[in-house]
């Protein structure tokens, strides 16, 4: 199939963009990478009037050192946080996960913004913002909004995104150097969407947990904070830690339900499965180091 009509506009500058959006009151459809929308287009599951490309606007690309972490883009490909020396040296467990995110040629259009504004449920880009505690800072013509991560989705493909808002940066604050990332999920194909994942990372000072920041993906209809295992966790060491126990807490924050690849249950029982030798296995890893 062929897309509905629409007017297509490339704006330079976000404050053009923004004002295209007001205009087109709901209207309007942003054009990041595309590796979503197009499809989605070519079905006719979605038909906007208006598509506002803003692969031109220079201010919404690149990767910075800002105080106390970093920003990236919105429109900055995927493949460009998994070249950063400074995302490697800082935010390992946002490369590891971006690693995961699709195949190697869409890494190479898909971009930061496109998948933290989609919202699937089962990315995990979205997961990563999260638990890690990233500010989405958005724009319109009546001003700037920075949300955490954790307020911004709403439910599958919702989020708190006005109609006449655009995505301008995602802030993710660092962690101490001596973190452990976590990272694991489960796919029936390497770049399907997870029936299950987890990703976080914990930081440890004078032996014990000071911090810790853990989301699930796959396992209900946004990305879901595993709150009360960070609490859990903080002021332990890591040999108080029993990973079972821990992963029992964690599959107490999620909301899982049956669709075509997976049940509910399934999803329960593999997912507590995944934290727990997740976290074992980051143990064993920094106890011999």
């Amino acid at each position: 199939m062929k897309p509905a009509p629409f007017d297509y506009v490339a704006p330079t500058s976000v404050e053009e963009a923004c004002a295209i959006l007001a205009e087109a009151h709901g209207g309007a459809t942003v054009l990041a990478g595309g590796q979503t929308l197009m499809p989605l287009l070519n079905l006719r599951m979605s038909q906007p009037f208006i598509l506002v490309d803003i692969s031109h606007i220079a201010e919404l690309k690149g990767i910075m050192r800002i105080d106390g972490g970093a920003r990236i883009g919105p429109m900055t490909r995927q493949c460009e946080v998994i070249e950063s020396s400074a995302l490697q040296q800082h935010l390992p467990v946002l490369v590891e996960a971006v690693r995961h995110v699709g195949h190697h040629q869409t890494r190479n259009l898909g971009t930061i913004g496109g998948s933290i504004a989609l919202g699937e449920p089962a990315a995990e880009l979205p997961a990563a913002a999260v638990a890690l505690k990233a500010t989405i800072e958005v724009r319109s013509i009546r001003g700037t909004r920075n949300i955490p991560a954790a307020e911004f989705y709403l439910g599958p493909y919702m989020t708190v995104l006005e109609e006449d808002e655009l995505v301008t940066g995602i802030r993710f604050p660092d962690w101490s150097l001596n973190h452990i990332a976590l990272f694991r999920e489960l796919a029936q194909r390497p770049g399907d969407f997870a029936l299950a994942g987890m990703v976080g990372a914990m930081s440890i000072e004078s032996g014990k947990i000071t911090r810790a920041g853990l989301a699930w993906f796959g396992m209900g209809p946004t990305p879901m904070r595993a709150s009360a295992a960070e609490q859990k966790l903080l002021g332990c060491s890591l040999n108080d830690i029993d990973p079972q126990a821990i992963a029992e807490i964690a599959i107490t924050d999620t909301a899982p339900f049956d669709d075509p690849q997976a049940s509910a249950d399934y999803r329960l029982t593999v997912g507590t499965r995944l934290f727990a030798n997740t976290l074992r296995d980051a143990i064993s890893i920094r106890e011999a180091a």
